[in-house]
């Protein structure tokens, strides 16, 4: 037979363990986030393809814009850098 505290124990696992898990913050296909400060605590939302996207959406409100500390970086197989781009 099971003591009462550790049934309330297993209980309170169960109900914990049942809850949604929370959604993942840093999406790594997207080199910028932004994090919005609010009076209830801040958000990271990181959908920006570069800083001044981010930087247009921070105008105006307690934010800032950083690089995405998970994103992909994509490198050159053989390690040399991109040729120049052409102006046309």
């Amino acid at each position: 037979m099971m003591s009462a505290s550790l049934k309330e124990l297993l209980l309170a696992a169960g109900l914990f363990g049942a809850m949604p898990a929370a959604a993942q913050t840093y999406d790594p296909r997207y080199p910028v986030c932004i994090e919005v400060y609010t009076i209830d605590g801040s958000s990271i939302d990181c959908s920006f393809t570069s800083i001044a996207q981010c930087a247009a959406t921070a105008s105006g409100q307690s934010a800032q814009c950083y690089a995405n500390p998970y994103a992909v970086q994509i490198r050159r197989p053989n390690g040399d850098p991109s040729p120049p781009r052409r102006n046309r």
